[in-house]
């Protein structure tokens, strides 16, 4: 059986740099009927482990650590027993959220994550955030980049950790090199494809 994506949508605060913002953010459970891995454990770990039900959760996958994208992941792996993945170059970002509470395991790019018969390919794409990562499931056709690329362009880089020429590299060689007909699953909002971005990206501002 090949892997099926379901998307849940959480409520609640991403906070950084002193600042606050009500967010809605997008949890991606990847998997099958037995097993599935969970992609951003946003603020509800409550909610997202009533999806994933009597499913087995093999891991907590972080494609950054802002604290609207991780808050909810310690206490779903205690739920769990499911580890933590994080790119080890966010880890000043998760300490800033959980420093009593590290990681389980790291991303590396390049690194394979299988669920359900199906890989998903780690591509690192620092710009939003140092160890921001995107996860590539060919199979399905599907890319999700986190806060890395929305409907409309580039993640925010406005703020610490962040840099705007750095992140549209970033999409120009890690993302805009996937087939245009793939979907971009992203951490805020609505879809889009990366024919679409890429038609956009014009438009940009020189990084």
């Amino acid at each position: 059986m090949t892997a099926i994506v379901q998307n849940l949508v959480t409520s609640g605060v991403f906070e950084l740099d002193g600042g606050s913002w009500e967010v809605d953010n997008n949890v991606w459970i990847v998997g099958d009927d037995a097993e599935v891995i969970v992609i951003d454990a946003a603020h509800d770990a409550a909610a997202i482990a009533e999806v994933v039900g009597d499913r087995e959760l093999r891991a907590i996958v972080c494609t950054h650590a802002h604290n609207d994208h991780v808050n909810a992941a310690p206490e779903l792996a205690a739920r769990t027993g499911a580890p933590i993945l994080l790119h080890p170059a966010d880890r000043v970002v998760w300490d800033l959220t959980h420093p009593g509470r590290a990681p389980d395991g790291e991303l590396a790019d390049g690194q394979v994550v299988t669920i359900a018969g199906t890989g998903l390919t780690v591509l690192h794409t620092p710009g939003h955030a140092p160890g921001a990562v995107c996860l590539y499931a060919a199979d399905l056709g599907v890319v999700f980049t986190g806060d890395t690329l929305f409907h409309g362009g580039p993640g925010a880089t406005g703020r610490s950790y962040s840099d705007y020429p750095t992140i549209v590299k970033s999409i120009r060689e890690r993302l805009f090199t996937l087939p245009d007909p793939t979907e971009v699953h992203t951490g805020h909002g609505e879809g889009t494809t990366i024919a679409d971005e890429k038609a956009g990206s014009a438009e940009w501002p020189e990084a």
